[in-house]
């Protein structure tokens, strides 16, 4: 018997070998460990001047950049994880650097916001003492229970924004502002029960 050899043609094996070229190549993606670390390090030193208390979109979008590069990751798409990395590296200096601007527009807002709610909390104080003469269905205690718990939290925003917690201070003092709000308009209803 005579043993035959396989011969390929050589215009069937140069597809081949381009085919096995190409798999290897796409293979060969590198994992982008450098960029993933580098943005990580990017988003931990954003946190770390309080970008996520001062500049809060750009913040999460970086945060969502990371997390979509790891899923990238997770599905072997090196190159888009590459991508997603260094726009999560790019969005997180970015959050950090507004930071300060934004921290003292944030500074500005509430040092303005205080002045309209001291106001407010006088004119609930009047409002309190007129329903209180026309004998309306007030507890005098309550009453004042609420003003001393907004001057109480009034001292505690202008501490927060002494000692630069501005974010925990502006929080504070639109909780504060809701309150005062909620019961002027209370003491206004029940005037205006009492005049009918």
């Amino acid at each position: 018997m005579r043993e035959t050899k396989a011969r390929f043609p050589l215009f069937t094996s140069i597809p081949l070998i381009l085919i096995i070229y190409l798999a290897l190549l796409s293979g060969c993606a590198k994992l982008p460990t450098e960029e993933m670390e580098q943005a990580a390090q990017a988003i931990a030193e954003a946190k770390q001047k309080e970008a996520d208390l001062y500049v809060e979109d750009a913040f999460k979008e970086a945060e969502d950049a990371l997390q979509r590069a790891r899923d990238l990751v997770a599905e072997k798409e090196y190159e888009e994880a590459k991508t997603a990395a260094v726009e999560a590296t790019r969005l997180a200096k970015q959050a950090r650097s507004m930071v300060e601007s934004n921290k003292a527009k944030m500074r500005q807002e509430t040092e303005q916001m205080l002045e309209k709610v001291r106001t407010s909390i006088d004119e609930a104080k009047i409002l309190a003492d007129k329903a209180l003469k026309k004998k309306g269905p007030l507890n005098r205690d309550d009453i004042q229970f609420f003003i001393d718990t907004w001057e109480s939290g009034i001292i505690t925003v202008r501490k927060n924004l002494d000692e630069q917690r501005i974010r925990q201070g502006f929080d504070k003092l639109v909780v504060i502002q809701k309150q005062v709000k909620h019961q002027k308009d209370n003491l206004t209803i029940l005037l205006k029960q009492k005049e009918t």
